[in-house]
């Protein structure tokens, strides 16, 4: 079920670095996220609303300092066209809570080819 909340409802729940990156399309500075090194099995879920986005087995190190993963879990994100900062990327939202996570890029690892680049801060770690 998707969940619909108004800015002020989520700056409520969220600290003003996850409002600013999760619900403003922010980002995080690269090396400075609690999860880009994080090597322990498990699963990412959203910071918004708690929905399990990416599994540890699909995590990599991209080197670009942000944690990175070949593929998300099914029907867990929304790819959407973004033509901000003068150029053509595709956003990562939270499929359930509208949450921006970061960018996808087709020079990841097979067996997808792509780069899910996703800001630490959108992410919570549930150890498996």
């Amino acid at each position: 079920m998707k969940i619909l909340k108004n800015d002020d409802e989520w700056k409520k729940e969220l600290s003003p670095e996850a409002f600013y990156v999760c619900r403003q399309h922010g980002t995080e500075s690269p090396f400075s996220g609690k999860l880009y090194d994080n090597k322990e099995e498990g699963t990412y879920n959203c910071t918004c609303c708690k929905t399990p986005l990416f599994e540890s087995s699909t995590k990599f190190d991209s080197g670009t300092g942000w944690p990175s993963y070949y593929e998300a879990i099914e029907d867990a994100v929304i790819e959407i066209k973004d033509t901000s900062h003068g150029m053509t990327r595709v956003e990562v939202q939270c499929a359930r809570c509208s949450a921006h996570l970061g960018h996808v890029f087709p020079d990841g690892p097979e067996p997808t080819g792509l780069r899910y680049c996703i800001n630490s801060i959108c992410l919570d770690f549930k150890e498996a």
